[in-house]
């Protein structure tokens, strides 16, 4: 499995991801051609995603959000479990989500999610940044988990 973390360099492709025009220690951003990129050792930018851009869709997609924890078991087919207790964060702020990133909480998972693999294949790719459940109170304001057995 490739991920990427912020400042490490991935063994496999050589690549680190960096946070271009973002300041750790104030937490804020500082120029306005900021962007995450996924630079070689050369410093050749592989990908790189505007924070303009990624700021225009985090807070539209996240600012009042719903997290569902989840699990799935393979066997024969597969097959998922939805636990009871779930996560309301509202509030969200994108340098929060920069934040997280800087230190490591969120990670870029590139990925390939395939269709139709039996009659005519699609392939769509499906790249997403992913944090752990753990660290979702870390990127809102608010956050209340509601216990949906009550």
């Amino acid at each position: 499995m490739i991920i990427y973390k912020t400042n490490v360099r991935h063994q496999l492709t050589n690549l680190e991801m960096q946070l271009i025009g973002f300041d750790v220690e104030s937490g804020k951003i500082r120029n306005t051609n900021g962007r995450i990129a996924l630079v070689d050792v050369k410093g050749n930018e592989a990908a790189s995603w505007s924070f303009a851009s990624m700021l225009l869709h985090w807070n539209r997609k996240h600012n009042q959000a719903c997290y569902v924890p989840s699990l799935s078991e393979t066997g024969n087919e597969r097959q998922y479990k939805y636990g009871n207790k779930i996560i309301l964060g509202t509030g969200t702020d994108f340098q929060l989500f920069l934040g997280q990133m800087a230190c490591g909480n969120i990670y870029y998972d590139p990925g390939i999610k395939m269709e139709n693999i039996e009659t005519k294949p699609k392939i769509k790719k499906r790249s997403q940044f992913r944090i752990k459940s753990q660290f979702l109170p870390n990127l809102y304001k608010v956050n209340e988990i509601i216990d949906t057995n009550l």
